[in-house]
């Protein structure tokens, strides 16, 4: 497992480096050859300083400076950075609300260690992780739209639920999938094929028997050298699996659940007794618990606790590391989700798409 924090930069962020006592004339050359707009200034250990932007450059021009003065003057020494943890949604909700297109990240002894662009982090980079997507449920519960027809394929606005979740993760930079297959799976493979359709690229896993929301993982050939993402055909979220991935490499855990708070408010006053005595009275209470929201990281580790074509539950699966006192952990999770288990669920669905269309 890969414990490197530093974000992939498509560019080469250390062109943005300059150091202290350069001229206006070499900060000038600096941001014309980066096409940052921002330059570094560190010292000759690498410790950021400040920064220089192309508007603080204007400025002291304005004032009279000449190519030759040096930059010092015009640096802005305490600059926003941010430390290499940090996730790509809090990074772009800083940028935005600072109305900055960069961001230079640092270690806690300021050293710089990259810089965050705007532009490339509103493009999703490329994921070579494979995503598994659980589609060989019967859907008793969903009778009769399921009779004739797979509940991945029940349509939700124009398109059905899984194609709905590939084009989402396609957007997250994800272009590998394969599906999980059983009940009326040939109907599924008719519909997809080989994913070219959607631009992405799609095996199955044949389930002869069902293997439950984990089972079918063990049929995987070759077996994965990457994290993969999980996630049930019949799970209908806005959720960043790209952020999720991102998350479970941070955090280094051999399995990640996606999880969502829970809320139910009880029904009745509650008493709370001792023996005959009243102690307390609540009036309705609300209980709060974490749900699990289907949506899940494996490492490559985390399959061996499978065997070959026997049946497993995540749950089980997530127990089963926990036994081996491998790290599983739970991602929070506050983005619209929408379990399509009942007839009510598949009508709310309709009816959320039908308003966003």
């Amino acid at each position: 497992m890969t414990t490197n924090l530093v974000p992939e930069c498509k560019t080469d962020w250390r062109k943005a480096l300059l150091g202290l006592g350069s001229t206006l004339q070499q900060a000038i050359n600096n941001l014309n050859e980066s096409t940052f707009q921002i330059a570094l200034i560190v010292n000759p250990a690498g410790t950021l300083l400040g920064t220089l932007t192309d508007g603080d450059i204007r400025r002291g021009l304005l004032r009279g400076m000449s190519l030759n003065d040096a930059i010092d003057s015009l640096i802005n020494c305490n600059p926003l950075v941010v430390p290499p943890q940090l996730a790509r949604e809090s990074v772009l909700h800083l940028m935005h609300a600072n109305r900055i297109h960069q961001l230079p990240i640092i270690n806690p002894e300021r050293h710089v260690l990259g810089l965050h662009l705007l532009d490339d982090l509103m493009v999703p980079k490329e994921r070579d992780n494979l995503m598994i997507i659980m589609a060989g449920g019967q859907g008793t519960r969903l009778r009769p739209h399921t009779e004739q027809c797979p509940k991945p394929l029940l349509k939700v606005g124009d398109k059905p639920m899984l194609e709905h979740i590939i084009e989402l993760a396609k957007i997250e930079g994800f272009s590998r999938f394969a599906l999980a297959i059983h009940y009326l799976g040939h109907m599924i493979e008719e519909h997809f094929g080989d994913g070219s359709c959607l631009g992405v690229h799609i095996d199955y896993l044949r389930e002869a028997t069902p293997l439950g929301t984990a089972g079918a993982i063990s049929l995987l050939e070759p077996k994965p050298n990457l994290p993969v993402v999980v996630t049930n055909g019949d799970v209908l979220t806005d959720i960043r699996y790209g952020e999720l991935l991102d998350f479970h490499r941070r955090h280094t855990a051999a399995a990640t659940m996606a999880v969502r708070i829970h809320e139910w408010q009880h029904p009745f006053g509650v008493v709370q007794i001792d023996g005959v005595d009243i102690v307390g009275f609540e009036e309705k209470p609300v209980a709060r618990s974490h749900i699990n929201a289907g949506v899940y990281v494996l490492d490559p580790e985390a399959l061996v606790v499978l065997e070959n074509g026997q049946q497993c539950d995540m749950p089980t699966l997530f127990a089963r590391l926990q036994e081996r006192a491998m790290r599983t952990i739970a991602y929070p999770m506050h983005e619209p989700w929408l379990d399509v288990g009942r007839g009510e669920d598949l009508a709310r669905a309709r009816s959320a798409y039908t308003s966003k269309d």
